[in-house]
């Protein structure tokens, strides 16, 4: 891109409103440059050594001293490993200023900040929160969530659910699983809930958001953020057969994020924690099918809030508020009455060819050719915390209970929480 593509980059950061990066781009670009230059200039040194090389051979063939001429090789020689020190120099900058430049985000994606993102569909009815209490007090109040303990056991941000409250998390995650692989075709797969950096870089929650990931002391390991993380490493630096695609992956892991860059948002409740349950969705696809792909499995996410009937919308990000691997992102928000806000329950993106550039992800065409980048999307299908809130303060009865939608009372065994 930096090379070929320069002016496409430029314009794609100016649309996020990254024109910071722009400095970044022409500095890459110099970096590229002098890189080719001086392959080129190694190259040609060692072509000369190789031919003082011969000529050396010819001379102690024919009994003649080359004394001057293995001076000469020498002399290359510390040329070449001076130009080579310097090349891995220049190639580890280019490397690292290239992984802190953000995806290119699609035609269709408005330019701008948060306030150009639009509401492309909505379902249901939002309640009124006149006396809806929030999630927070009903969670404890029937004995469901409890707060104080958790932070006792692990700090802020941690949470106990109990009895009813923990059978209603893994009623959740029984019902998502076998939606999405019962109805919706997804490959359950259980996965690490620690990676390597490698897997990090390639999905790009590294380098560019390391201080908000949890690491494992004198690893270089770290707790996941997502699923998405283990299930589009699955094929790191492999090659499929275009009949393989699209792959489609459905897993249920914790999640932990240290949230650095979020203190002091919405501390209450379950609006924003570091240790979460969720359902991720992850699909691999040939570039002409991403963008319907992305649709299918947005689709795939909101056949769960129906079946929770938790009103939504959906809502299309700006291209200042698409997250930075991302080149199309759908946000699903559920409304709390409780709390009067529309909760981010899930975020549906198409990365295009970012992540498998970086992952070494790719595809073998059936009518033969090079082997091609794959296209990764994710989407969270759902997550639990807000999915929980949304859940209680919708559906809270005047007696006090909660009614359980019957899509989930099946696997709870209850019609109502109370």
């Amino acid at each position: 891109m930096v090379r070929e593509h320069i002016d496409a980059l430029r314009a794609g950061m100016r649309r996020r409103g990254a024109n910071d990066a722009l400095s970044t781009i022409d500095r890459a670009a110099e970096l590229d440059k002098w890189r080719r230059e001086t392959i080129q200039a190694v190259e040609e040194r060692k072509a000369a050594r190789n031919a003082i090389s011969q000529q050396v051979g010819q001379r102690k063939r024919g009994g003649e001293a080359a004394d001057d001429l293995q001076q000469q090789s020498r002399a290359l020689g510390e040329e070449i490993a001076r130009l080579d020190q310097e090349l891995a120099k220049v190639e580890s900058q280019l490397s690292s200023i290239l992984l802190e430049l953000p995806n290119i985000t699609l035609d269709q994606v408005p330019a701008g900040g948060e306030e150009n993102n639009s509401v492309v569909r909505s379902w249901g009815t939002p309640r009124e929160g006149a006396r809806v209490q929030p999630h927070w007090e009903i969670g404890t109040r029937l004995g469901l969530i409890d707060f104080e303990r958790g932070a006792k056991i692990s700090g802020s941000g941690f949470i106990v659910f109990r009895g009813l409250g923990a059978r209603l998390v893994r009623s959740l995650m029984n019902l998502m699983l076998d939606v999405h692989t019962g109805d919706h075709s997804y490959e359950e797969i259980w996965v690490p809930v620690v990676v390597n950096r490698t897997s990090m870089t390639g999905t790009a929650q590294l380098p560019k958001f390391e201080e908000d990931m949890y690491a494992l002391k004198d690893e270089d390991l770290f707790l996941i953020p997502t699923a998405e993380v283990p299930l589009t490493n699955l094929y790191r630096d492999e090659i499929l057969a275009e009949g393989d695609l699209p792959k489609s992956f459905t897993a249920y892991s914790a999640c932990f994020r240290r949230e650095a860059g979020a203190a002091g948002k919405d501390t209450r409740g379950l609006l924003r924690v570091h240790e979460f349950d969720k359902i991720e969705l992850v699909r691999y696809t040939t570039p002409e099918t991403s963008g319907e792909q992305l649709e299918l499995l947005t689709g795939h996410a909101e056949k769960i809030l129906q079946l929770l009937e938790l009103p939504y919308r959906v809502v299309r990000l700006a291209s200042g508020d698409t997250g930075f691997a991302s080149a199309h992102t759908y946000d699903l928000e559920s409304y709390a009455p409780g709390v009067g806000k529309w909760l981010e329950v899930s975020s549906c993106s198409n990365f295009t060819d970012f992540q498998a550039r970086r992952a070494n992800i790719r595809y073998k065409p059936t009518e033969g050719g090079k082997p091609r980048f794959v296209h990764t999307l994710n989407g969270s299908g759902l997550a639990f915390p807000r999915i929980i809130a949304s859940l209680l303060e919708h559906h809270q009865q005047e007696d006090g209970s909660v009614r359980v939608p019957a899509a989930l009372s099946k696997y709870l065994g209850a019609e109502r929480l109370s």
